[in-house]
């Protein structure tokens, strides 16, 4: 009689199938609804400031202030809000969410974690919000708040728009699309991806414990804060785009030597002009798409099973 010992096989671990998230039309027209909210209240004229100092990289934030307010008034500082910040409030919502989703699904296939599912999906999402309906957008806003230092500075965006179309064709209305994909990609990927490592922070080691509304605001300022880092491309953009028409400017500028144009101007300040208000900006829009979209989802989200526990 053999004392052979019965050993059975390992048993084999089984992952979950990764699953695609959703793109609901419901969460499309959300996400376009906060932001038209969003650039319709606080975040254009922050966007306007954050434009102008940018563009007039000598103002102070009250001299920016002042001149804005010399332009028109109350009006002034939402300049650019109808209808091109809010076409591209409106549309890039959408284009985040469908690019972000389906990145993130095949990042998740190839056995990433869902934090760099989340930040590939918001790089992917910025860069085709950029190329899509931000380009030429961001264009617009920019020719509507610097035209006054065009040569003709009664011209209407429209006529500014239409003779950069006749010299330029398309490649002349997207100027600058390449720093605007830049920082989208960049703004995205560090908003999402901050906002949620402070979250994870603030649950410690209770990483399924519900955040209070204070922690995830805070979670949400922090992202929209520390996004800003990346201040030097937008001035890059505002410049590239900016209706300027000083003698030492260079004709064709591209991502180079529109950076070597502010540092020869302005130093390496110069590519923070206007950071204050961005972060106002930033951290309002943060607030208003991570901790207000995911509050109201969460609302919805709560109506619906109500209304399934009624029906059964």
């Amino acid at each position: 009689m053999s004392n052979s010992i019965e050993t059975s096989a390992p048993t084999k671990v089984v992952q979950p199938e990764i699953q695609k998230k959703a793109v609901s039309f419901q969460n499309i027209l959300l996400g376009a609804a906060i932001q038209t909210f969003e650039v319709s209240t606080l975040g254009q004229p922050f966007e306007v400031v954050k434009t102008h100092m940018a563009a007039n990289r000598g103002d102070s934030i009250a001299t920016s202030l002042s001149k804005t307010y010399a332009r028109g008034g109350i009006a002034g500082f939402y300049q650019g809000l109808i209808p091109w910040a809010w076409i591209e409030a409106s549309t890039k919502g959408g284009v985040l969410l469908f690019t972000s989703s389906e990145i993130e699904y095949r990042v998740r296939r190839t056995g990433l974690s869902s934090s760099w599912a989340g930040l590939f999906g918001g790089v992917g999402g910025g860069i085709a919000q950029a190329y899509t309906t931000m380009g030429f957008c961001t264009f617009m806003k920019t020719v509507e708040v610097t035209r006054h230092k065009s040569a003709d500075a009664s011209m209407s965006t429209w006529r500014i728009a239409y003779d950069v179309f006749q010299r330029e064709g398309i490649r002349g209305l997207n100027r600058g699309v390449s720093a605007v994909a830049l920082r989208q990609m960049t703004n995205w990927g560090s908003r999402l991806g901050i906002s949620r490592v402070t979250e994870s922070f603030f649950r410690g080691k209770d990483t399924t414990r519900k955040l209070t509304t204070s922690e995830r605001l805070m979670a949400s300022a922090i992202g929209g804060a520390l996004a800003c880092w990346n201040q030097p491309l937008e001035v890059i953009r505002v410049e590239m785009q900016s209706q300027s028409k000083a003698a030492d400017r260079p004709a064709n500028l591209n991502l180079f030597s529109t950076a070597r144009y502010i540092y020869q101007k302005n130093g390496f300040l110069g590519f923070y002009r206007g950071v204050t208000p961005r972060i106002g900006l930033s951290v309002y829009l943060t607030v208003c798409m991570v901790f207000g979209g995911d509050s109201i989802k969460a609302y919805f989200s709560e109506k619906q099973k109500q209304k399934q526990n009624l029906n059964h």
